[in-house]
């Protein structure tokens, strides 16, 4: 190990010894510097290093004929503030070479995670597909920024999209990061989606049953042509389930002592389990049962779970006016008859399997005729007296109008 003044025209006119394949010159003026020779005529700066184990590593800083020695002193200089600092260079080069690209972390990672638990894992596809590969695909997970993503989230409503379309975007990136950080992938350190906030939705409109309309529902179920369209129908709207939750629902899932109904796979993925009340108990006992048939609401004509029912649906709600009315709206319809009786946000939550409980706040405003109910009864309890024994004046009848 030669230990010399490095200078230009040594670097320049330096050969290989003729019985070596290679030579390093150690520089005395920059620690650790080092210039290998080889007898290819090749010559490479390298630092040398001492990790925080003692171990001796080096890295290689670059070619002579791309750096100059004035940089790669510099570059040297820098990696020594860095090993005095506790940070090893080699191993952060290192780990930046396994931090993978967002294609990769989606096709090997990502994908297989969420198709085992999420049954409307083909959302995702067609979101990726479409909007965020095409973006991002190419990117390495660690170069993707909080600037990025704010485009990302901005372009899409700049490209006609509604806020909600905008937000899915921002939502499920912001998922995706979260399982970078969850699973420790190499690289990333913060979720650069946190703290954007979504945009406001302006467009979303809740459609509940009134009782009335849920009876005029009922008896245009009663007399479809699909004999099971009236226990589907019913059984929606008094346990709140999904759709799919009631169509692939089985006997064997009834504890109907326990007055219980256990959904196995969810919309999360985990089972929960949904109380079955009077009128739900009624059903399932009126109910045709198949000894040989594990399907509680199978299908008569094939004895398995309906793949649909859209257009015997379709027909009855159009019977009686119902158009609006949606099967995932007898869901929100059982939501909203239990927050009118009284029932708390918190007890809703629960029934309708809801794991936050900001889900469940757009119910919320459903309790104000409940609430407005409760206070009219003081009023009605005091008889009106202190309502003035005289006519509203025309401006005072305005305002009450208003």
């Amino acid at each position: 190990m030669a230990r010399v003044t490095l200078t230009n025209q040594l670097v320049k006119t330096i050969d290989c010894p003729s019985n070596k394949k290679k030579t390093e010159l150690f520089d005395i003026h920059s620690k650790g510097l080092s210039l290998e020779v080889r007898a290819t005529g090749g010559k490479t700066y390298y630092r040398r290093y001492r990790d925080s184990r003692g171990r001796i590593r080096q890295i290689k800083l670059g070619d002579e004929r791309e750096l100059s020695l004035a940089d790669a002193r510099l570059l040297a200089d820098k990696i020594g503030r860095q090993v005095a600092m506790g940070d090893d260079p080699l191993e952060e080069k290192q780990l930046v070479r396994t931090v993978p690209n967002f294609a990769d972390f989606i096709e090997e990672q990502y994908m297989p995670y969420v198709k085992s638990y999420k049954r409307s894992w083909d959302t995702d596809v067609s979101l990726l597909k479409n909007h965020l590969l095409p973006r991002f695909g190419k990117r390495y997970m660690d170069e993707i920024t909080r600037q990025d993503i704010v485009k990302m989230h901005a372009d899409r409503k700049a490209s006609g999209a509604a806020p909600g379309s905008a937000n899915r975007l921002l939502i499920m990136m912001r998922y995706i990061f979260n399982l970078t950080l969850k699973w420790e992938v190499p690289g990333i350190k913060t979720n650069p989606c946190k703290g954007i906030p979504l945009m406001e939705e302006n467009n979303k409109r809740e459609r509940y049953l009134s009782v009335e309309e849920a009876q005029k529902l009922y008896g245009a179920v009663c007399s479809s042509e699909n004999t099971m369209l009236k226990f589907i129908v019913p059984m929606l709207i008094l346990t709140g389930a999904r759709k799919r939750e009631v169509l692939d629902a089985r006997w064997e899932d009834f504890d109907l002592a326990r007055r219980v109904w256990r959904i196995p796979i969810t919309k999360s993925g985990k089972a929960r389990r949904v109380p079955l009340s009077d009128g739900a108990l009624t059903l399932l006992a009126t109910m045709p049962r198949k000894s040989d048939c594990p399907w509680a609401f199978a299908n008569p004509a094939t004895d398995k779970p309906y793949v649909s029912f859209f257009c015997a649906w379709n027909t009855a709600r159009k019977k009686v006016g119902l158009q609006d009315i949606c099967v995932h709206s007898l869901r929100h319809s059982h939501a909203s008859f239990l927050i009118n009786a009284g029932r708390t946000l918190y007890e809703v939550q629960n029934i309708l399997g809801h794991t936050q409980v900001k889900t469940t706040q757009r119910y919320a405003h459903l309790s104000h005729d409940t609430l407005l109910d409760a206070t009219n009864s003081v009023n009605t309890a005091l008889g009106g007296m202190f309502v003035p024994m005289v006519s509203a004046s025309p401006v005072g009848q305005a305002q009450l109008a208003q």
